[in-house]
């Protein structure tokens, strides 16, 4: 009895969205990992007999970089919306199974390209193929979705930033992991290929596991005629003005996301290629350490959220989080060594959690009906930012190369502080109508006394 019990509560376990999680983020970070090398090579023997020597190498992967992403940025847009309709009429799996399916298929594009020597370009069309499944723009929210639909109002912030640790623990195994399967190869093989291979057969592992196990369940019971952004307001207040004022908080918390998302996103975008050059000049189990160490922000990131949220509120939490990344990003500009690299690291130790919390607070206080919608809206605006921040990191980062490598994640820093003003409205915007309340409350309370 005790083992079929042990056993129910094992397939139990398996049914839910972590263990798919997991399963593709290792797949994903074995899989940038050999993308990275993979382009360092091509772009190394391209440019063999090239006096440019060095920069050359590196403005021919940042623009093999700058064209993957602004075609991984700008093809899920239609796909992921219309996935993420599917998803709120009931086709809940739709989001995830989906885009599993571009995941697969972008690994095995990559090991016909090392196994068959085929141009790199060919990278460019896999990255179409994800496009139109959706990719991470409808994949993530789908995640997100089910998470919250799964959860309770009053812990899903904490349930969502816990898939997070596990997407980064994940991630840092297959980073860790990464860098030294990479270099394993036999007579008939070259590097990479068995890190493809088995990046391959997880992926697989993922979508099956999506389409056969995954649950999906809805515990949150919240109607829908109290889904507003702002606490229930007084007798006082007309539903007019606190429904526009749930809009603007709204805009406001995109607009924060949208900042701070172009913030992270562009400074990744460089980060890969930075290490490459001198004077770190890495190899590829460096590389994997150093991606490990980005993942390894997921869990502090998750222990600081869970500490921080006993004695402050979610837009302080927000704010904590973005003074994190500012800082450390900024510390990056001026790395030349490897110490200084996880010098800089450390301190972006709660880098990851503003945009899991802006999340939390968009999907608390919408209709459930449009849940996946408003993440998956909140996801294309990060996307329609990307189609601006890639290009312009990009041509930056290029332009100061010979002067100061290291000015993009300036730029990097500036936009994280910016994102902390529309958060630090909403937060001044939250509080007024509670101050307001609380000042009716007393007033009432006296007269009572008085009477």
């Amino acid at each position: 009895m005790a083992t079929s019990s042990w056993c129910r509560s094992t397939f139990q376990v398996f049914r839910r969205v972590e263990p798919l999680v997991v399963l593709e983020q290792l797949g994903t970070s074995l899989f940038d990992t050999a993308l990275l090398m993979v382009v360092k090579d091509r772009c190394a023997t391209a440019n063999a007999t090239n006096p440019g020597g060095e920069d050359d190498q590196q403005k021919a992967m940042s623009d093999f970089y700058m064209v993957q992403n602004l075609i991984a940025q700008l093809t899920p847009i239609v796909p992921a919306l219309l996935l993420a309709k599917a998803g709120d009429r009931g086709w809940r799996r739709a989001p995830v199974v989906v885009p599993l399916c571009g995941y697969l298929l972008s690994s095995v594009a990559l090991l016909q390209v090392v196994l068959l020597r085929l141009p790199i370009q060919v990278m460019f069309g896999a990255a179409v193929l994800l496009g139109i499944s959706g990719g991470f723009c409808a994949y993530w929210p789908g995640v997100m979705t089910l998470t919250s639909l799964g959860s309770n109002a009053d812990n899903r912030s904490q349930v969502m930033m816990r898939v997070e640790l596990v997407y980064g623990a994940a991630g840092l195994l297959g980073s860790l992991l990464s860098g030294h399967v990479f270099l394993l190869y036999s007579s008939s093989v070259g590097h990479g290929t068995v890190l493809l291979c088995v990046c391959t057969l997880l992926h697989l592992l993922s979508l099956i596991h999506a389409t056969v196990l995954l649950q999906v369940k809805q515990v949150s019971s919240e109607p829908e005629e109290s889904s507003t952004l702002l606490p229930h307001s007084s007798n006082s207040v007309p539903a007019e003005r606190s429904t526009r004022m749930n809009m603007v908080n709204v805009a406001l918390l995109f607009s924060a996301a949208i900042l701070y998302g172009s913030s992270v996103g562009g400074a990744v975008e460089i980060l890969g290629i930075f290490v490459i050059k001198q004077p770190l000049h890495w190899n590829a189990a460096q590389v994997g350490y150093g991606n490990a160490a980005g993942f390894v922000i997921f869990l502090t990131s998750f222990l600081g959220a869970v500490a921080f949220r006993r004695c402050v509120s979610d837009v302080t939490l927000i704010l904590i989080g973005m003074l994190s990344f500012a800082s450390g990003i900024y510390f990056m500009s001026f790395v030349t060594a490897t110490y200084m690299f996880y010098l800089a690291r450390s301190l972006s130790l709660f880098g990851l959690i503003p945009l899991p919390t802006i999340r939390s607070l968009l999907s608390q206080k919408v209709p459930t009906s449009l849940c996946g919608f408003t993440l998956t809206a909140l996801q294309l605006a990060l996307r329609f930012a990307a189609l601006a921040y890639i290009p312009a990191f990009t041509k930056l980062y290029q332009r100061t190369l010979g002067w100061f490598p290291g000015f993009v994640f300036t730029i990097s820093s500036m936009l994280a502080v910016l994102g902390m003003i529309p958060i630090s409205v909403v937060g001044c915007r939250w509080s007024r109508p509670r101050r307001s309340e609380e000042a009716e409350t007393t007033e009432t309370r006296h007269a009572d006394e008085e009477n």
